[in-house]
């Protein structure tokens, strides 16, 4: 039906035309219009009131890795706009789906440096997949549409529509329309690669698998474990392709890379043919690029052309969606069996296993346990750092979407502002946030916004009172000279998130931490649990900076070379 409507109306309607249910966001002057429509229209858009509009852009991602659906988020003029910017910079390095709508003075004020004017097309252009200024009425409505076309097709990203204020009070015809249907990319699939991939597949002896997160933003788990079990190869993974294949079946062998199990980093130096599906080979997984695979034809399977031949040269590409081009592999090829080499994976695996120190409390431990008590069903995200890498390689992920972390960017502050967004996208699902004392309060505001929106959100602090990744490269590789990164703080975290509404307990054994986190998993609220470890736990193994993988070490290896 046509009818008048005026801009902010027009956004409201554009985002119930594009199935939103959820806005995160913060209000402020240049953008009232807007917030002024969705409370009338509260009943069918729900929106999120953050504590910083950094919040709501890691809020809108976390929803969006969790559902698989577009985040959005919106933000007023000036500051309020900048302060979305980490947030797109880290759904961009990740290439999460997220569309950021905010306001900007009239057009009559542009250029002048107004109150709370400021050009976020232009600060925004390097880490958005897309961005605009609307200034017209009558592109408003095609603007929005088009935004949330480019951030769900090829390769997903996000996507700014900044909008003048007498825009969203001016009128015009508005007719509702269906949004488009966003096809997978396969006419890029060229049949010489895909006959070249095969052939080698084929005669390969020691083939081996890594998976990236082209693999979760395709949905391609089921056509990769198709793939996995025709090839019959060990499987490795990126931070970003978690759960992509299950981290419990016997062929999969850890993260590769410079936190990387032994067995992966070995394996993979060790093969003859290396299929890497949705991974742009980021140098926290090659290490030294002139040595990587150094044994093995590579064969990069990607959406993006760019990220072919950028960081490591390949034999085959094939550019194209995950899910079609596997769905192609999996007709084409024959099964193969490669057990003298699964069998030789599988020892390496058994030599090199991944350790912990048992006797006091650790960040391990801590992951171990979580598993253990929520019987590997949990939404994990995380901050950046030590508990991070913990996080990755002690939860064993059996589903894509369940590990939610900033890995391109490595973004301090991420995880809480995440998880309250994935608990939102997921409600059935629990939802537990792993950081450090250091990630915790760079947004430890966002526990107020947990408990605000009544989101029961599980906090869990790895507290070591060290920024502990930076201390252990110090320790390592600087002399154990800690420059700025003993925190020793006299916050107390179980004080100030009971400040802001939540339960909290601090716990310093397993004991105490089975018991808190058997409250938080049944108080219904929002719970932090401050888990007291030592400043000097390292996360191993670990691959020098330049050095190739296979050379990764242990605090084992380290104690015997002294």
């Amino acid at each position: 039906m046509r009818q008048i409507l005026n801009g902010s109306e027009i956004v409201i309607e554009c985002l119930k035309e594009q199935g939103v249910d959820t806005v995160f966001g913060y209000p402020g002057g240049a953008i009232l219009n807007i917030y002024d429509e969705l409370y009338k229209h509260s009943g069918e858009i729900h929106h999120i009131l953050t504590s910083h509009e950094q919040g709501a852009a890691h809020a809108a991602d976390g929803y969006a890795r969790a559902t698989g659906k577009v985040g959005v988020c919106v933000a007023t003029s000036g500051p309020g706009a900048t302060n979305l910017v980490t947030g797109l910079a880290t759904a961009y390095m990740d290439s999460i789906p997220v569309v950021a709508i905010t306001a900007n003075v009239g057009v009559s004020l542009l250029g002048k440096d107004s109150f709370q004017e400021i050009d976020i097309k232009g600060v925004t252009m390097p880490i958005t997949k897309h961005n605009y200024i609307v200034k017209d009425i009558e592109k408003l409505a095609d603007t929005i549409r088009d935004a949330f076309r480019i951030a769900q097709s090829g390769r997903k990203g996000p996507v700014l529509i900044d909008v003048t204020k007498d825009v969203t009070a001016a009128k015009t015809y508005f007719e509702s329309v269906k949004p488009v249907k966003i096809h997978p990319v396969c006419d890029t699939i060229r049949e010489r690669s895909m006959k070249e991939a095969s052939e080698v597949l084929r005669t390969a002896k020691r083939p081996y698998i890594l998976l990236g997160g082209g693999c979760v933003l395709s949905d391609a788990s089921e056509q990769v474990r198709e793939f996995v079990k025709k090839v019959d190869a060990p499987v490795c993974d990126t931070l970003m392709g978690k759960g992509v294949f299950p981290g419990d079946d016997p062929l999969y062998t850890g993260m590769l890379g410079m936190h990387g199990t032994k067995a992966s980093n070995i394996g993979v130096s060790e093969a003859d043919v290396l299929i890497a599906i949705g991974c742009r080979f980021s140098d926290r997984v090659y290490g030294n690029a002139k040595t990587f695979a150094k044994n093995a034809k590579i064969i990069q399977i990607d959406i993006d052309p760019a990220e072919i031949n950028k960081n490591i040269m390949v034999d085959i590409s094939i550019v194209g969606d995950i899910k079609a081009v596997l769905t192609i592999f999996n007709k084409r090829i024959k099964e193969q069996h490669h057990p003298e080499w699964i069998q030789h994976v599988q020892a390496l695996k058994e030599k090199y296993p991944l350790t912990y120190h048992q006797d006091q409390l650790s960040g391990p431990g801590v992951i171990e346990k979580i598993y253990d008590m929520t019987k590997g069903d949990a939404i994990i995200t995380t901050e950046v750092g030590q508990h991070q890498m913990w996080a990755a390689q002690f939860y064993k992920y059996t589903r894509p979407r369940q590990f939610l972390t900033s890995g391109g960017l490595g973004t301090m502050g991420y995880g809480l502002g995440a998880a309250i967004g994935a608990k939102i996208g997921c409600p059935d699902k629990v939802v537990v946030n792993i950081a450090g004392d250091g990630c915790f309060r760079m947004n430890m505001n966002e526990i107020a916004t947990a408990t605000r929106s009544e989101v029961p959100v599980i906090e869990v602090v790895i507290n070591n009172h060290v920024l502990g990744m930076v201390r252990q490269w110090q320790n390592l590789f600087y002399g154990k000279r800690y420059s700025a990164t003993t925190l020793n703080d006299k916050v107390d975290f179980v004080k100030l998130a009971e400040a802001m509404g939540a339960r909290a307990s601090r716990v310093t054994n397993m004991e105490e931490f089975e018991k808190a986190f058997g409250e938080a998993l049944s108080c219904g609220e929002p719970y932090l649990i401050d888990c007291i470890i030592d400043s000097d736990d390292k996360v191993w193994p670990m691959v020098a900076p330049g050095d190739s993988i296979d050379e990764a070490f242990t605090e084992e290896d380290l104690a015997a070379k002294e």
